[in-house]
């Protein structure tokens, strides 16, 4: 487990990658330092109306240069990752993280690893498949979509299997 903290994060970059999806690099101070693959911020919306932060899974990781990339689906109108949606560069956000366990990549040592998964929940299997390979061990991915307009990050895969 690693040390979650508050922080004021800076947005570097957001686009459209799939229909509804969005990539959005964060600039960190801390949070990229205590992050691992698997785990996930919350971000706060800045809407009184919405208390609650919303999780967001971590897709990719780097620590060099302390940014976080999360991919994210819209789920609707004033459900707060719409609001995400409309975020520019130089831009701040809120956000408590990274939160969660993160996958047990020490699980992997000596054996063969299969990645399979959906939907959005794909973005935290390319971190996690980028760290497999930096570890030395090699991966097979297996990606799923309900249609053609909602594939993405297949692109991203194909340099880790």
């Amino acid at each position: 487990m690693s040390t979650k903290t508050k922080e004021t994060l800076t947005v570097i970059s957001q686009e459209e990658i799939g229909r509804d999806i969005y990539s959005l690099w964060l600039q960190t101070d801390q949070m990229a330092q205590n992050a691992r693959p698997g785990q996930f911020l919350s971000l706060y919306t800045g809407d009184g109306s919405k208390l609650l932060p919303r999780p967001i899974s971590i897709c990719e990781i780097d620590k060099e240069d302390s940014k976080i990339r999360l991919v994210y689906r819209v789920t609707g109108k004033n459900t707060g990752t719409e609001g995400f949606s409309r975020l520019k560069p130089g831009e701040k956000i809120e956000a408590l993280g990274p939160l969660g366990n993160g996958f047990p990549l020490e699980e992997a040592e000596g054996k063969k690893v299969f990645l399979i998964g959906g939907g959005i929940g794909i973005p935290p299997m390319l971190g996690l498949a980028k760290s497999l390979v930096i570890a030395g061990k090699k991966c097979r991915v297996i990606l799923g979509f309900n249609t053609a307009n909602e594939i993405f990050l297949v692109d991203e895969f194909k340099n880790f299997t």
